[in-house]
């Protein structure tokens, strides 16, 4: 299990509520998509971080999580597991606060790196199914 109840509490409560998802784009069928919908409807800001840098539920979409204007609270992480450590480490550089990788996203060595540097982290959960619990 990596992170335990109260850290994704405190990931989903206290750590502010601009999420860059990466990996999302206007594709309606991925589930970075309805995620992202979710986490909207629950207060959150949600930055598009995609190659294709497409404007997502009315947020305009960035190539690179460096390219992110802005500081950045929650890295939310829908990418494949080989990809996903780069991505953590994109978002220690940037700042953030914590990470999230999606359910089927896992990487250990991206975990101790990542909660070492000081950063929350989740791994293989989802914020949509654990948002709604939280009451």
């Amino acid at each position: 299990m990596y992170g335990d109840e109260a850290t994704v509490r405190k990931i989903l409560t206290e750590l502010g509520d601009t999420w860059a998802v990466v990996g999302l784009s206007s594709n309606r069928r991925r589930p970075a998509w309805g995620v992202a919908e979710v986490l909207q409807r629950f207060g959150k800001r949600v930055v598009p971080v995609h190659p294709k840098a497409e404007t997502v539920h009315g947020e305009p979409g960035y190539a690179r999580l460096a390219d992110v204007p802005f500081e950045v609270d929650v890295v939310d992480v829908f990418v494949n597991s080989d990809l996903a450590g780069a991505v953590a480490d994109e978002a220690v550089a940037k700042g953030a606060k914590g990470v999230w990788f999606q359910l089927g996203v896992v990487d250990e060595a991206a975990y101790a790196r990542t909660r070492a540097a000081g950063l929350e982290m989740v791994m293989d959960r989802c914020p949509a199914i654990e948002i709604p619990r939280l009451g």
